[in-house]
């Protein structure tokens, strides 16, 4: 668990970036992954050459040579920080071998592509090192939560309506779907990974014994977790979320998952968590025919949704963050999307949430639904939860507060059986397929949800008169008393 000691740490870095000129938080966090990606070979090249001592036999598949030692993290740190900046910035330095070690020894830096070092001063550069040396990197649970604090540090949305997804709201989603050893989980806008870093501690919290299993261990490390994304920045950032978190050959795709370069993304995985981009919308002619032939459309919260059906596989899931104006759009391809997932596919939930939860990047409703392909249709009743609190305020403070929903969401997700009696007074409540055809499959909660208005008696005009003249003669009496022991 990260300490205050190392916050601490982590805040002074970042106050030396701010002031060295680097604002811009991506960049900031960029920079700090490249120095973890450096440290992060050190530590493999010294795993190997334990190994080869233990076994007195050469060193296989060596990161470094005799050349390059002192680009070895372990060299370089205690250097004097003019040399350490110059052994980063020459020439076959320490960030050209970074970027050109590639295929041959650690999987991520094949996400090293246009990567660029920006630290602009040796003072800066040694305090970073400095801070990074002193993390356990031994230890997957600190380093990855000291990863997740530089995260939280972005406090501004991205380029086309991307922002990073609360942490708590990816818990949630992750523990209704509940993955298993066996799925293939994707998401198609990546991001900094958090579904996938967030299933990926799922899966270790609740399989820790089958994880021993070399073939599971394998599926886990290698094949288990994949996600897109057409930023390089994003993408080295996930990588570096994800490794840090213990996956070590993360399937990140460096494509726009909507193009038709991504036509590969057909039945492939069986189960998709997403918070796609909602923001603004797409050359039409960009877009993979066969999303298109599902919705056609340039909304990009729709066209996502197309790609996710593409992409599962027959009985694969999804949880999906999509905002609000996807479950009552008026338009033919709002109507085409909904009913695709309804009377196509198996639709199981809508939960609504409250619009402060993306505060402060944006103040959008938005709703999460979760479905499963089907190719054949089978839903039935959809369950509908109206969550009121998140447990943070709902304001750009964000501050933790007593009353939180989520564990309640989960509890009910999970006893669908019980949820049948419930009327639609309540947070949630089924609503029978019918009903929703009826209103042109329309899915905002509001439509469904009966409210109980509590009638309120007032007394009549002249007994308020009344009370207020009594008042007034009291209010009067006061004052003489008052004015009398002035006097």
């Amino acid at each position: 668990m990260i300490t205050g000691e190392l916050k601490s740490q982590i805040d002074k870095v970042w106050e030396a970036f701010w002031t060295g000129g680097i604002s811009n938080p991506l960049t900031v966090i960029e920079q700090m992954t490249y120095l973890l990606f450096i440290r992060r070979l050190d530590e493999l090249h010294t795993a190997k050459e334990n190994k080869a001592n233990l076994l007195k036999k050469p060193i296989e598949e060596p990161i470094y040579d005799e050349s390059n030692q002192e680009l070895r993290w372990s060299r370089f740190k205690n250097m004097d920080p003019e040399v350490m900046h110059k052994m980063f910035t020459k020439q076959d330095g320490v960030f050209d071998f970074l970027k050109n070690v590639g295929s041959k020894s650690a999987s991520f830096s094949k996400f090293m592509k246009g990567a660029t070092f920006m630290i602009p001063t040796p003072r800066l550069l040694a305090q970073v090192v400095e801070m990074i040396s002193h993390i356990p990197m031994q230890d997957r649970d600190t380093k990855g939560d000291v990863y997740e604090y530089l995260l939280g540090k972005i406090a501004s949305a991205g380029q086309n309506g991307q922002f990073r997804t609360p942490r708590h709201i990816i818990r949630m989603m992750v523990d209704m779907v509940q993955p298993t050893i066996e799925d293939v989980i994707c998401d198609p806008s990546a991001g900094s990974s958090g579904f996938l870093v967030t299933s990926s501690e799922y899966i270790r919290e609740h399989f820790e014994k089958e994880l021993f299993d070399a073939k599971v261990q394998e599926h886990f490390q290698n094949k288990m977790f994949m996600g897109m994304e057409f930023d390089p920045t994003m993408i080295r950032i996930g990588a570096m979320n994800l490794i840090l978190h213990g996956i070590e050959n993360p399937q990140l795709m460096d494509v726009d998952a909507l193009s038709e370069a991504n036509t590969n993304f057909t039945e492939k995985v069986s189960l998709v968590l997403a918070n796609p981009p909602f923001k603004g919308s797409l050359d039409r002619d960009a877009v993979d025919g066969k999303i298109l032939s599902v919705v056609d459309s340039k909304k990009t919260e729709l066209l996502f949704l197309a790609l996710i059906l593409k992409g599962l596989k027959l009985g694969g899931r999804a949880a999906v963050i999509i905002p609000d104006g996807v479950l009552f759009g008026s338009s033919k391809a709002h109507q085409q999307i909904r009913k695709e997932i309804i009377d196509n596919q198996k639709l199981q939930a809508v939960i609504s949430m409250p619009s402060g939860v993306f505060k402060p990047y944006a103040g959008v409703s938005t709703a999460v639904l979760i479905f499963t392909k089907t190719n054949s249709g089978g839903t039935d009743n959809v369950w509908f939860y109206d969550m009121q609190a998140d447990g943070y305020s709902l304001d750009d403070k964000r501050n933790p507060i007593e009353a939180n929903d989520i564990p309640d969401v989960v509890a009910r997700f999970h006893n669908l059986k019980g949820e049948a009696k419930r009327k639609r007074t309540d947070k949630s409540f089924m609503v029978p397929v019918k009903d929703i055809r009826d209103n042109k499959y329309d899915l905002s909660i509001n439509r469904y949800k009966e409210v109980v208005y509590e009638v309120k008696t007032y007394e009549k005009p002249s007994v308020i008169i009344d009370q207020i003249e009594t008042l007034d003669k009291e209010r009067a009496d006061l004052l003489k008393q008052l004015k009398a022991m002035l006097a």
